[in-house]
Order: structure tokens, then C-alpha cells, then sequence
């Protein structure tokens, strides 16, 4: 893990954020697919992975992987190789606790840290990529994938839930009291 100082930059501030809403976005999208029946919950949709259950375990997958880069895990492509489907109630404790080491991760970066690089194993070899880059790639895998599972989900009798009301003041309230009862800090917190 990266030293902490000077983590309060703008930009390990930034990923500390990052953090945060994402372990509060895919608690409240787990939520709802908690609410649906195994069939609905496997049941082929449109979308690139073709349910809700392969999108959503798909993106967990994916999780673990870069998880395990930043953490200097030496698993690699090992974790696609292990990686079993979980069922809604034991893929949202996965996830939870993916959630959780996301944060950890996040939370040991300063922004000098952010600027350096750890190994990526692909197909052809160890990649050596650059930390923000691969936290910023990361992010916007975990929203790409949850806004196919949002749709997903709006094609059954469970309403998606809203999930951008994490940064803005205007969206807080709600918001702030599931980030507490999650043990979740709100973007202010973590500036």
C-alpha cells in the first residue's frame, strides 16, 4: 500500500470520493435486486451481458481483479480463473466487502502515489499502468456496468433506484442518512 502522506490532495480526495459512492451506488443497486425472484434475476435481458445476475457478477469480477493489482495481491488473471457466479444474497455480500477493500485501497493513496504505476497481468504479459488511471478506468467500468443493470432492472417490477445523488449538497438528504447507517463518509468529509 502507498504511503498516506499528503493524501489530502485534491486528486487522492477525489478517488477517496470515488470510493465512497461507489460502495453506496452498488449497495443501493443490490438492494433492489435483492427484491426480485432468482428467475427475474437471471431471467435474459438486452444488454451486452444478457442479465441482471451475469452484468452485476461481471462487474464484481472485474472489481477483484484490479482490486487485487493495486493491493499488490499477485493473483492476477488467477481471479478471472477462480471466480464463480454468486446468487443476489451472496453477490451483494461479495461486492459489500470488494466495496470495502476498494475504500481501504483508496483511502492509503496521496496524490504523489497516485501518480505512480503497479503491474497489470494480461494476456501478454505484466502491464505496468499508472494508479489514477487505473482507479479512473475502474470507476467508470463499475458505472457503465451498473447503468446496463439500472435498465435492466426497469424492465421488472422493482424501480431502479436513483444512484447520482451522492456529490451534490441539493441531493443530500437522503442520501446522507443511508451513508451513515452504511458507515459511508459523504463527499464533504473526505476533502
Amino acid at each position: 500500500m502507498a504511503e498516506v502522506a499528503g493524501r489530502r490532495g485534491p486528486l487522492s480526495a477525489h478517488f477517496r470520493k470515488m470510493a465512497h459512492n461507489n460502495a453506496w451506488a452498488n449497495w443501493r443497486l443490490l438492494s433492489a435486486c435483492l427484491q426480485l425472484d432468482d428467475a427475474a434475476f437471471k431471467a435474459t435481458r438486452t444488454s451486452f451481458f444478457p442479465s441482471l445476475h451475469e452484468t452485476l457478477n461481471h462487474n464484481l469480477m472485474v472489481d477483484l481483479y484490479y482490486i487485487d493489482a493495486l493491493e499488490r495481491g499477485g493473483l492476477g488473471r488467477q481471479v478471472f480463473e477462480r471466480f464463480r457466479p454468486f446468487e443476489a444474497a451472496a453477490l451483494f455480500q461479495a461486492q459489500t466487502v470488494a466495496d470495502r477493500r476498494l475504500i481501504a485501497v483508496c483511502e492509503g493513496f496521496s496524490d504523489a502515489a497516485l501518480g505512480s504505476t503497479v503491474a497489470t497481468d494480461r494476456r501478454s504479459g505484466p502491464i505496468e499502468e499508472r494508479i489514477d488511471d487505473l482507479l479512473a478506468h475502474l470507476f467508470q467500468h463499475q458505472i457503465h456496468h451498473r447503468g446496463q443493470a439500472h435498465a435492466m432492472l426497469a424492465g421488472t417490477d422493482v424501480a431502479p433506484p436513483q444512484l447520482d445523488e451522492y456529490f451534490l449538497l441539493y441531493d443530500s438528504q437522503q442520501t446522507r442518512v443511508e451513508l451513515r447507517r452504511l458507515d459511508l463518509l459523504p463527499p464533504e468529509e473526505l476533502s
